[in-house]
Parts: structure tokens; C-alpha cells; sequence
């Protein structure tokens, strides 16, 4: 078997204009990601650069127009049925309860309704959520229904795990809380990650491995840094490290110039 979970090899996603179907928009240009079995990858860059478009291909949800996706060793092909996704946007069910919203991957896969009602409490304690199970989304906090998708996710018990930005529209102390629950979580199996953040802060303080993406359009990886601060780690206490400010320094140097990239295209398109 690889040592490889995942492999984005020589990736290249090309767009068709909606406005000009002339026109053709490259957002991801030959670029490789590679990520290990148990390994915890979070990529970085400017808004709008690309990440969440390699995110969608490492999920099979977007076929790439050039290069070679693997899983485990293995070509993709359709969904990576490997991997869990963790959407920005919230992703349950308005009118399914909590523990419903947690039991329905597991029914879609045929687990018993039983089965999957005893996993899905299961994974509600794991979260700190047994009070909860009868709760609609709209009745929980923000925070509350982060852990409930994070929930959701897990208890498919995947191989990879794919993030986007899971947890950017929380408070700073919500936020924090769920990014140790996460690396508990992650620690107790060590299944593959790859996050997808906008925080360097939260890339670093979480990450085997941190890589740093170029400004689009034609984004590529710019950046690849090794993360080697002490497990386990508290993602506030860590902040205050001597290394983590270190690696913070040699990161952002790469990172600024992209994001003031970034920045000016949003202006530009604005105008």
C-alpha cells in the first residue's frame, strides 16, 4: 500500500467563463499535493486562490482538467468514497434533529437504523453533545452545530478527512475549543487531513505540515514547511511558543506578497 493517502499529481483545473463562454479562467495550475497516511496538511493562500478547488478535487467532486488523482495508491475515479468532507457552509438538515443529522451517512450506507442510531449517540457524546440528540439545527449554537457536521463526518470513520474552513465563521474561544477538539479526535485515530484555512495562526498551531499557495489565477504551492512543534498540543498555549512564532515569521514572509496579490485582484474586480 502507498504511504500516501492522497496525491494530487501535476493538477490543473481550467474554467469556462459564465459571462464569455469564449473565455477560459485556469484557477489551479500544475500542482502537486501529496499527503501522508495519519498526516495532518493544511494549506494556505490568498482568497480566492484555489484551495477549496483542491479540495473538491481530492473529494472526486470536481474532475481536474489535467493531472492524476490517488487514493492510497490507487487512481481516482468518481467520488473518493475515502474520504469525509467538512464544508465552511453548514451542511445539515433543517428538518432532521441532531442525532438524525448524525445517522444519516451511515443510513445512506446501509447501516441498520438501530446501528447507526447507536453510533450516531456515540459520536454525539464524543462531541459533548448526549443532551442534544432530540435538538433541531436551528435550536443550537453556531459552535453546537460545528460539532454536530463534525460529528456527522467522523462517524463515517473515513480515511481522509477534508476541511474547509470548518470552523471560520466561530468566535475566537468557540473557535479554539473546536480546533482541540479536532486534533483529539484526529490524535486518537490518525487519519489523513487536509484543512483548508484563511488563519495561519490555526494552520500552524494544528499541522504536521503547512503549505503556502501562490495568488491566482494559475495558483500553484510556493511554500511547503515542516511543523515541528510537540504533540499533543493546545492550540492556545501553543501560540505562545518561541518556535511557533518562529515558523509564524518564516511563513508570513512567503505568504504576505501573495495575499497584497490577492488583495489588489478583489480591489480590481470590484471597480
Amino acid at each position: 500500500m502507498s504511504e500516501y493517502a492522497l496525491e494530487l499529481l501535476n493538477i490543473s483545473c481550467t474554467f469556462r467563463s459564465k459571462d464569455d463562454p469564449g473565455q477560459r479562467y485556469t484557477a489551479v495550475a500544475d500542482t502537486t499535493l501529496r499527503i501522508k497516511a495519519g498526516e495532518f496538511v493544511s494549506v494556505v493562500g490568498p482568497t480566492g486562490c484555489g484551495k477549496s478547488t483542491l479540495l473538491n478535487v481530492g473529494a472526486g467532486l470536481l474532475s481536474p482538467s489535467s493531472g492524476v488523482i490517488k487514493v492510497f495508491g490507487e487512481p481516482l475515479v468518481g467520488i473518493n468514497t475515502r474520504a469525509g468532507y467538512m464544508f465552511q457552509s453548514e451542511a445539515l438538515m433543517p428538518w432532521r434533529s441532531t442525532l438524525d443529522n448524525v445517522m444519516v451517512g451511515l443510513q445512506y450506507r446501509g447501516v441498520s437504523d438501530a446501528e447507526a442510531r447507536s453510533q450516531g449517540n456515540a459520536w454525539l457524546a464524543r462531541v459533548g453533545l448526549s443532551d442534544f440528540g432530540d435538538r433541531y439545527p436551528h435550536q443550537l449554537s453556531g459552535g453546537m452545530r460545528k460539532r454536530v457536521a463534525l460529528a456527522q463526518t467522523l462517524a463515517l470513520d473515513p480515511d481522509i478527512i477534508l476541511m474547509d474552513e470548518p470552523f471560520s465563521a466561530l468566535d475566537v474561544q468557540t473557535r479554539q475549543l473546536m480546533e482541540n477538539e479536532v486534533l483529539d479526535l484526529w490524535a486518537a485515530k490518525r487519519k489523513a487531513v487536509l484543512f483548508i484555512t484563511h488563519d495561519l495562526d490555526e494552520a500552524i498551531a494544528m499541522s504536521d505540515r503547512v503549505v503556502v499557495l501562490s495568488a491566482g489565477p494559475a495558483t500553484h504551492p510556493i511554500g511547503e514547511f515542516n511543523i515541528d512543534l510537540d504533540r499533543p498540543r493546545d492550540v492556545a498555549e501553543v501560540r505562545t511558543h518561541p518556535r511557533f512564532v518562529e515558523l509564524h515569521t518564516q511563513i508570513w514572509n512567503v505568504l504576505r506578497d501573495e495575499v497584497l496579490k490577492g488583495y489588489a485582484q478583489q480591489l480590481k474586480k470590484a471597480a
